[in-house]
């Protein structure tokens, strides 16, 4: 199956908490969209890692994306080398993406920037014919995105570009919420993490918010880009 756009995450939660919004909206314009999972969270404070698979599963469905799939690389050790770019190499390949959207360049938690740097140095190697991949047996073709983008996460690190996603805020607040196990329940008798307060899970819509209010929209979430932006005239910035 071929996508127009493959999101990444170093976890599941992540590409829900960064870049949902965007996925809801491009689906709805009839896009296709899948999502890949680098590790199953396993080292969260809250939850297990069966429990993230299946509230990845329920968040999948609710955003209506055609793939969402999970490398199953360990949480918090995996690295940026030849065994990890080959597995996300071959996710590249088989679903040929136009558009690769991927951690936060610099971020609190070490996964997002490793996540980072593995993904786009994955999508690089991607477009050499001399790196021979196979996947269930089968040759597969070089095949290079046209652009990675950056979703921003938990640093309010400057975005290149936002997408207007008013209309879209609820669909992402719903994907989200998804995880039961990893965002506010003041009735949880799990240990409290940066990420577990209220404050965090309104944070998701303010920011959303203020982004909106400085592009003149709504609501809205920002991106990096390793490359300059480029438009076809003017008219269509918003």
């Amino acid at each position: 199956m071929k996508l127009d756009i493959l999101a990444f995450g170093a976890h599941p939660d992540d590409v829900e908490l960064g870049c949902s919004g965007t996925i809801a909206k491009e689906i709805s314009l009839g896009k296709k969209v899948g999502i890949i999972d680098l590790t199953r969270g396993e080292l969260g404070t809250r939850g297990s890692a069966e429990i993230r698979d299946t509230e990845a599963q329920a968040a999948a469905t609710i955003l209506g994306v055609s793939i969402r799939e999970n490398l199953g690389f360990r949480d918090g050790f995996f690295v940026n080398d030849e065994h990890h770019q080959l597995e996300i190499i071959k996710m590249i390949r088989k679903y040929q993406p136009e558009i690769v959207l991927c951690n936060a360049i610099d971020d609190r938690h070490i996964d997002h920037g490793k996540g980072s740097k593995l993904v786009s140095d994955a999508c690089f190697l991607s477009g050499l014919v001399k790196i021979e991949t196979q996947l269930e047996g089968i040759n597969q073709k070089a095949w290079r995105p046209k652009v990675v983008y950056h979703y921003i996460q938990w640093k309010n690190i400057e975005p290149d570009f936002a997408v207007d996603i008013t209309g879209y805020i609820d669909i992402k607040m719903e994907s989200v919420l998804a995880y039961g196990t990893q965002f506010y329940d003041p009735n949880s008798k799990e240990p409290v993490t940066p990420i577990t307060s209220k404050n965090f899970l309104d944070s998701i819509k303010y920011r959303a918010q203020d982004l909106g209010r400085l592009i003149g929209v709504e609501y809205a979430e920002g991106f990096t880009v390793e490359r300059y932006l480029a438009v076809s005239s003017l008219g269509n910035l918003i």
